[in-house]
């Protein structure tokens, strides 16, 4: 007798050929049949007009933190997600000292806008090594699986304590203890290594990560960690210099290319988006990973599923008028009584006569960019648009706020403040950041058709207050797949599920085979759709973040487990961490 059988539905398996109609039965865990059902089972889900599919993995997430408190590891779990991998950026909390804990939290709440009252409250640390902390992690139950990249901000921290934090350079001792370190880590089943090299990064107290300018020796020597192993990747992050020009985009490739070349065999990924202030950059990158591959380095980029957008509110992080004279004044007070005063004529009238402070510099994790924008919020205005009810990730022009304002000749920030006061104070503006300079996904269909495209960036569990973006596998399956047809659907499936398990390496999972692990998705795709993103106060200590549901998921099964069904996440929790080399 099966355990579980998955009857009559469309089974779209990962490996490139069109869907068909089949059952799957489970056992033990595992996938026991794909094709006619031959027998009995314990439990039955009827898929008749949905697709079946493997669980999604996804390579780019953030729940370092949560994930020593939260079994559900949401919002990833109610998007199809039954494999994340954390620990990206080089940011995380292993290993640690007790008396750099604080370090830690304040760089991941700069980083990632995380809140660090969440961290400090939620974090049990039960470790120092980054072993222990595996460790301790597999200890609690989880709705889904998860895998640890090795931080390099936290090796550096542990290794050089001030030094590292300062950013100095890394003495040949120091890279010695890093590298064993990583080693350590790996022969217990990390996955990689990351680390991260992007001005945009910055820590809650405003410094640079500890690794933002590592040189070339320190990546290459602790890459070397990663020689010997069957398995292993490494991840970056860098806006390879943009403010400094054209000029300094090979110096910083360099740099990555280098990590790669000294792990050899090793599969490098990198974030790929679209800036503004250097829009064909992104070519530049594939073309650099293009030749890396032809010379035998493994190289490729995580993509996102849409343009890197952010939300914006007055119980967001961020909004138009943040750095307002007249609204910093009030900033602290509680959202009903916030919208009460900014009701008020005479106080609209004065703030629309402001300017924004600046908000970046010492001491501040606001990254420049952002004062660039608040200081020219009519060109904003033109890629601000209402979330509404029903998200649109691909709107146009005349349906900003700017052209909102030109169609009802109203001055452009008179209707971005009312806008912003919408719905009692709750609305949210979205401004697509990147990906979007012109105005459309045509970019990131580009990217990700490049046969060098990695499905990414997703960031689930950080950016809690501006961005929603761990919603990107449900996205990819509406948009790209059903909605527009511009991407095969057994293409999309393929890069969510198999693609991105074996670029982690994990060869147990990401297709819909007989032996391979039972973690699965039935969908009804027709009517899959995406709510309004929302702000939930649940994190420990009260901390906000924002959460998108998902319709038309049908069930989530992780190891022959239901987590997730059609009224949301269930109870199981099948999930485990997944160590690389281990059975």
């Amino acid at each position: 007798m099966y355990d579980l059988a998955i009857t009559s539905g469309t089974v779209v398996d990962a490996l490139g050929g069109e869907p068909f109609t089949a059952d799957v039965a489970v056992s033990n865990g595992r996938i026991a049949l794909v094709g006619k059902l031959d027998g009995p089972a314990r439990r039955t889900i009827d898929a008749s007009g949905a697709i079946v599919t493997p669980g999604f993995v996804d390579l780019h997430t953030h729940y370092d933190g949560q994930v020593s408190w939260d079994a559900e590891l949401s919002p990833s779990s109610i998007h199809g997600v039954t494999t994340a991998i954390m620990g990206n950026c080089g940011v995380g909390f292993a290993p640690v000292r007790e008396a750099d804990r604080q370090t830690l939290i304040r760089l991941m709440e700069g980083v990632e806008d995380i809140p660090g009252s969440a961290l400090s409250e939620g974090i049990d640390w039960r470790w120092e090594s980054f072993p222990e902390y595996m460790a301790a992690l597999d200890a609690r139950p989880h709705s889904i699986d998860f895998a640890l990249h090795v931080p390099h901000d936290a090796l550096r921290v542990y290794v050089m304590g001030e030094r590292g934090v300062n950013g100095e350079a890394a003495t040949e001792a120091d890279i010695v203890q890093m590298r064993a370190l990583l080693r350590e880590a790996m022969e217990q089943g990390a996955v990689g290594f990351s680390t991260g090299r992007t001005d945009n990064h910055r820590s809650a107290d405003g410094k640079a990560t500890p690794a933002a300018e590592a040189t070339i020796a320190e990546l290459t020597g602790i890459a070397k960690a990663l020689n010997g192993l069957p398995y292993g990747v490494l991840q970056a992050v860098s806006d390879f210099d943009i403010d400094a020009g054209p000029a300094r985009f090979e110096p910083e490739f360099e740099v990555v290319l280098a990590m790669a070349k000294a792990a050899p065999g090793h599969r490098t990924s990198m974030s790929l988006l679209q800036r503004d202030a250097a829009s064909d950059q992104w070519e530049r990158i594939l073309k650099g990973c293009e030749k890396a591959n032809s010379e035998g380095i493994p190289m490729r980029v995580q993509v996102a599923a849409r343009a890197i957008g952010v939300l914006l509110g007055l119980e967001a992080t961020f909004h138009p008028f943040v750095g307002f004279p007249s609204y910093k004044r009030i900033s602290h007070l509680p959202l009903e009584e916030r919208v009460r005063i900014l009701s008020n004529p005479e106080v609209k009238k004065q703030l629309l006569t402001e300017k924004s402070e600046p908000l970046a510099g010492d001491g501040s994790a606001v990254p420049p960019l952002a004062d660039k924008l608040l200081a020219n919020l009519d060109f904003v205005a033109m890629r601000l648009f209402r979330i509404g009810k029903t998200p649109n990730y691909e709107p146009n022009v005349k349906d900003s706020l700017y052209g909102e304002a030109l169609s009802t000749g109203r001055p452009v920030l008179d209707v971005v403040y009312d806008a912003m006061l919408a719905d009692a104070g709750k609305e949210l503006l979205y401004f697509p950041l990147f990906n979007y300079t012109g105005r459309n996904l045509d970019t990131v269909e580009q990217m990700l058709k490049h046969p060098l495209a990695l499905a990414g960036l997703s960031d689930g569990g950080a950016h809690v207050g501006t961005v929603c973006d761990a919603s990107f596998p449900t996205f990819m399956l509406m948009h790209w797949a059903r909605d527009t047809k511009k991407i095969p659907l057994q293409k999309v499936v393929s890069m969510l599920c198999r693609e991105t398990a074996e670029h982690a390496g994990m060869t147990d999972r990401g297709t819909i085979t007989v032996g391979r692990r039972a973690d699965l998705n039935v969908i009804d795709l027709k009517n899959l759709s995406l709510s309004r993103p929302g702000l939930h106060h649940d994190l420990p200590g009260g901390g906000r973040r924002l959460i998108q549901q998902a319709n038309g998921y049908i069930a989530t099964i992780v190891a022959g487990e239901t987590i997730r069904d059609a009224n949301g996440l269930t109870s199981a929790r099948p999930g485990h961490l997944v160590r690389l080399g281990r059975s």
